[in-house]
C-alpha cells in the first residue's frame, strides 16, 4: 500500500489551513473591537488618529478604521487560504507588512499625526511576533513543496 503526498481534491494543505485560521483570527479580532466590554473605554473610539483612547482587551489601542483593516485582513485570509499558493502569499506577505507595521510603530511619536491606526506598546510587540509567525508559517509549511518542486 503507498501514500500519495499529494493531498486529494477538496484536502486542504496545512500552510492552507494556517492561512484559514490565521484569517479567521483577523476576522474575529476585528469584530471584537467594535464589541464595548471586549474594548474597554469604547466610548472614546474615533474613526482613526491616535485620540481613540478604545483598547481591545484593555492593551491594544484600536480604533474604528483599525478594526476594519482587522476585518479587511481577516478575510484576505480567507479568500487567499483557497489555494497554497494564495495562503502563502498571504502569510509570507501579510508577515512582511506587520514587520514594516512594527518598524513604523516603534519610530512614530505615538501622539502624533503619524498615529493614524492607531498603535501603542503592545500593538507594536504583537505586530512583530505576527510578522514573525506568519512568515514562518508560509516558510516551513511550504518548505516540503518547495524540495519536491526543485527536484522535479
Amino acid at each position: 500500500m503507498t501514500t500519495s503526498t499529494t493531498p486529494h481534491a477538496g484536502a486542504r494543505t496545512n500552510v492552507q489551513k494556517a492561512a484559514l485560521a490565521v484569517g479567521a483570527v483577523f476576522l474575529l479580532v476585528g469584530i471584537l473591537g467594535f464589541i464595548p466590554g471586549i474594548t474597554s473605554d469604547y466610548s472614546t473610539m474615533m474613526f482613526a488618529g491616535h485620540e481613540s483612547e478604545a483598547k481591545l482587551l484593555g492593551l491594544f489601542q484600536v480604533s474604528i478604521l483599525h478594526n476594519i483593516v482587522h476585518l479587511l485582513f481577516g478575510a484576505a485570509g480567507l479568500a487567499m487560504a483557497r489555494t497554497i499558493s494564495g495562503a502563502r502569499s498571504y502569510l509570507l506577505y501579510g508577515g512582511i507588512i506587520y514587520l514594516v507595521l512594527w518598524i513604523y510603530g516603534l519610530v512614530i511619536d505615538q501622539n502624533s499625526a503619524g498615529n493614524f491606526v492607531p498603535l501603542n506598546g503592545a500593538d507594536n510587540w504583537l505586530h512583530f511576533l505576527l510578522g514573525v509567525g506568519m512568515i514562518a508559517l508560509a516558510l516551513l509549511l511550504t518548505r516540503d513543496n518547495t524540495r519536491k518542486t526543485a527536484r522535479a
